[in-house]
């Protein structure tokens, strides 16, 4: 059995750490790259960062952050946030990530999967999917719709039926968001993430709503997720991640230890 991975989220905007309840209310709390560094000592099994507003002010990312976080951690890295051509995935992954993400952009363009995965393997290409619940209807059977531009546009499709398409085209991961549940700390959209892993067979990350560390067991199990996404119990200093995975480990969840 893989070990499931505990990931911390920094969404970044403006250059800084910062965060929000159901994709409001932002406010900056940090330096990302002294952040990324703490969470690499404290043993994170990756680092996520978004830079949550590119997309939505038709901007690239910012590369000077992307190449500072890198030169201060030595795990798997991912990057998201305005990348739209495989020339932006490039400059990401040249600039010290490992993994691109790509959300509103494959919407708009799910070509743009393909073509990323052909240029760099399946391997380095995530698409995380920000999703809400909805009223079921012919369109949306499952109640899940994906949204994009950081929450602030419905696309009518099937957050299911996105997640099939998305491993069909070539994707090696999904970094599945709650919006419902985004910074609320009550626990992840389980039915969801549940829903996801029977979905499709590539790995599936659980995020949005991580309160405390039963909630990371629970959607590591009942949810059937490969990694479990955190982003406020850390920042915050609520949790350290070496207690997260002596709790996951304690509870016959396996993780990597130190």
């Amino acid at each position: 059995m893989l070990s499931k991975r505990v990931i911390p989220c920094l969404d970044v905007r403006a250059g800084k750490l910062t965060k929000g309840v159901k994709f409001q209310g932002n406010v900056d709390i940090g330096d990302p790259v002294e952040t990324a560094r703490k969470y690499y000592d404290d043993g994170a099994d990756e680092i996520v960062f978004y830079d949550i507003t590119a997309s939505a002010e038709g901007r690239g990312i910012f590369l000077d952050v992307v190449e500072r976080v890198a030169k201060a951690i030595a795990i798997p890295f991912s990057v998201g946030g305005g990348l739209s051509t495989v020339a932006d995935m490039r400059a990401v992954l040249l600039a010290g990530a490992e993994k691109v993400s790509v959300n509103s952009a494959a919407v708009k363009n799910p070509t743009i999967i393909t073509q990323g995965a052909e240029a760099f393997g399946s391997q380095a290409i995530v698409v995380g999917m920000d999703v809400k619940q909805v009223p079921k209807t012919d369109a949306v059977p499952s109640g899940y719709e994906v949204v994009i531009h950081g929450g602030r546009r419905y696309t009518g499709l099937d957050a299911l039926a996105w997640a099939a398409h998305c491993e069909d085209l070539g994707a090696g991961e999904l970094c599945v968001n709650s919006i419902d549940a985004d910074g609320t700390k009550e626990g992840y959209e389980l039915n969801l993430t549940r829903l996801m892993g029977e979905t499709v067979r590539i790995p599936v990350i659980a995020s949005g709503g991580a309160g405390n560390p039963e909630h990371m067991y629970e959607a590591l199990t009942v949810g059937k997720a490969s990694a479990a996404l955190i982003a406020s119990i850390v920042h915050y200093g609520e949790y350290t991640i070496p207690g997260i995975k002596e709790y996951l480990h304690g509870r016959g969840c396996k993780v990597r230890l130190r």
